[in-house]
């Protein structure tokens, strides 16, 4: 017997949790959540404990271990990406570090043809919808306090973190106390989707709290492999579960699945480029060749240096240390396993062609990749960095009709020459501010890449070799008007263009990456879609008077490239 349900979204992670809780709220739809992963227990320290987040990535139990094809600019190197596997999906197993992106981002949005309501005045206020932020800034018109995403910021109490803060400035650049609030350019505390010392990931932000619900139903271990379509009507879908085959039938179908999965059903589905479709057998349901192309991210470097004092967080990476650490946190979630790290950074403008940050500066108080390899020093500290809005582009591609072979990615990272000379400066960048006079007494000397690595020819081949993905895929499925040959979602309605009865909202549909982590833009997409689809008249657009390099009298002091 074959199920039926009002909507049928596809995909638990950040913007099906949303959709999930906002779709089902009026108790008027009978919804569905499919998600192909396993459910994000209470009880996994894994995906639970904020400081656990580099232990996920790259288990088969957590990640669904994507991976690129040889990227011809990184000497064939296939860059790893994870993506989480698991209710709440890559909130799950992320970094948790919170960061709109930057006004001008969505400034950007809006200027192209058709996309004048995704300008930063109409999304802002779906922004304050999401969060609830510090309770001392219950004044600022940026910021919003009732909404599910409880945030906490920095503290960023560690001296390494006040130190870099202060080099920053001394290199000529600026202070910001919000980093998403009316000023993003500058170096200050970040803040983070960890509440009371634990992961908030979108799943227990929002789904959770809706699953008491009778008219949400929430299906974990839930593989679809297509969606099913009468002419051009999208039906339902069939998924498989348990063994078993099922379909359900759907008075509508929700896209979820992120900027890798959602391309990659919609191909298998028979939407995407006509020729590549038949040249694997499947009959094209509709011609749209942008289904998979757009495809960017960030890329990103650890520069690392030794400490000389004894005020890192390296020793907490020892294995002796572990077991008191997770005590720590079992019985009071306090200690270092309560934190993400990732408590401060920076955005800054490398060059004066840009009018807004173009790199992104993570500080980390240890030197430790995300696999776990940990330098070698008995104290250190890194910056990771990396250009935030390249001009490359790369593409996505099914390989057969079989749903379960990964796709076909290329980046086509460093590819273009804004990406080069963006990455050349990202690294003098960095390695003037950790030049500078306040960060001095902790600095012992650069572990990575090197003191001998100098000239613009051997920064590059150190990035091409050693670079890894920031894990922000996006754009696959842009949105834009049908006019567009590329454009795949119309952003009036988050309907596949040439297609009835089915949506896409994630990361997919956006036309261009922002200037930082993707996780609260997406969220913000998926509120803003969730009016959309329920024909609710869109929150009224916030006229903000945010921070422009040139306009405001606080650029004093920024660098110029």
């Amino acid at each position: 017997m074959k199920e039926t349900y009002d909507i049928v979204i596809i995909g638990g992670g950040s913007a099906g949790s949303v959709l999930g809780n906002r779709l089902s709220a009026d108790g008027t739809r009978n919804v569905l959540v499919l998600e192909a992963g396993r459910k994000d227990f209470s009880w996994d320290l894994l995906i639970q404990m904020p400081a656990a987040l580099p232990f996920p990535a790259g288990k088969s139990l957590y990640d669904w271990k994507y991976a690129s094809e040889p990227e011809p600019y990184m000497n064939g190197r296939r860059i790893k990406h994870a993506r989480g596997k698991v209710l709440g999906g890559s909130s799950s197993i992320n970094g948790m570090i919170f960061q709109r992106g930057n006004p001008m981002d969505y400034e950007r949005w809006g200027a192209d043809q058709g996309m004048e309501s995704w300008n930063y005045a109409h999304c802002l206020p779906y922004f304050k919808r999401l969060e609830t932020a510090l309770a001392s800034e219950k004044d600022d018109e940026f910021r919003g306090h009732d909404g599910p995403l409880k945030l906490e910021r920095g503290p960023a109490t560690n001296p390494l973190f006040q130190a870099f803060f202060d080099a920053g400035v001394e290199a000529g650049y600026s202070r910001t106390p919000d980093v998403n609030g009316f000023r993003q350019e500058g170096f200050g505390p970040f803040d983070k989707h960890v509440y009371k010392g634990r992961r908030l990931s979108a799943s227990r932000a929002y789904l959770h709290p809706a699953m008491k619900r009778k008219n949400l139903t929430v299906k974990t271990r839930a593989f679809v492999a297509s969606i099913d379509f009468e002419g051009t009507r999208a039906k339902g879908v069939t998924y498989q579960r348990n063994g078993k085959t099922h379909q359900v039938e759907a008075g509508e179908v929700i896209l979820s699945g992120g900027a890798i999965n959602t391309p990659q059903l919609l191909q298998l589905s028979g939407v995407g480029d006509a020729k590549h479709l038949r040249s694997l057998g499947i009959d094209p349901v509709v011609d749209l060749p942008g289904v998979g192309e757009n495809l960017q991210d960030h890329l990103e470097t650890y520069i690392q240096y030794a400490c000389p004092k004894p005020v890192s967080e390296q020793p907490n990476l020892n294995k002796a240390r572990m077991p008191w650490i997770g005590l720590q946190w079992l019985l009071g979630r306090k200690g270092p396993a309560a934190t993400n790290h990732f408590e401060g950074g920076g955005f800054v403008r490398s060059n004066e062609d840009v009018d807004y940050p173009n790199l992104m500066f993570h500080f980390l108080p240890l030197a430790v990749r995300y696999d776990g390899q940990k330098a070698d020093a008995a104290h250190g500290f890194q910056v990771h960095v990396g250009p935030m809005y390249s001009d490359a582009r790369g593409s996505l591609k099914i390989r057969s009709k079989n749903p379960k072979e990964h796709p076909s990615m290329v980046y086509n990272y460093l590819s273009t020459e804004q990406d080069r000379r963006e990455w050349v400066e990202a690294v003098r960048i960095s390695r003037e501010i950790m030049s500078q006079k306040a960060i001095a007494p902790y600095n012992s000397g650069e572990i990575s890449p090197g003191p001998e690595v100098q000239t613009d020819e051997e920064i590059l081949d150190w990035v091409a070799k050693d670079a890894e993905t920031a894990l922000h895929p996006s754009c696959t499925a842009k949105m834009g008007p049908a006019s567009d040959p590329m454009a795949v979602v119309d952003p009036q309605t988050m309907k596949v263009h040439g297609l009835d009865n089915l949506r896409v909202v994630d990361a997919s549909a956006m036309p261009y990456v922002t200037n930082g982590n993707i996780h609260a833009p997406v969220l913000m997409l998926a509120e803003k879609a969730a009016d959309i689809i329920l024909g609710r008249k869109p929150l009224e657009p916030i006229h903000a008077d945010f921070y422009r390099h040139g306009v405001h009298p606080a650029d004093a002091g920024t660098v110029k490239g």
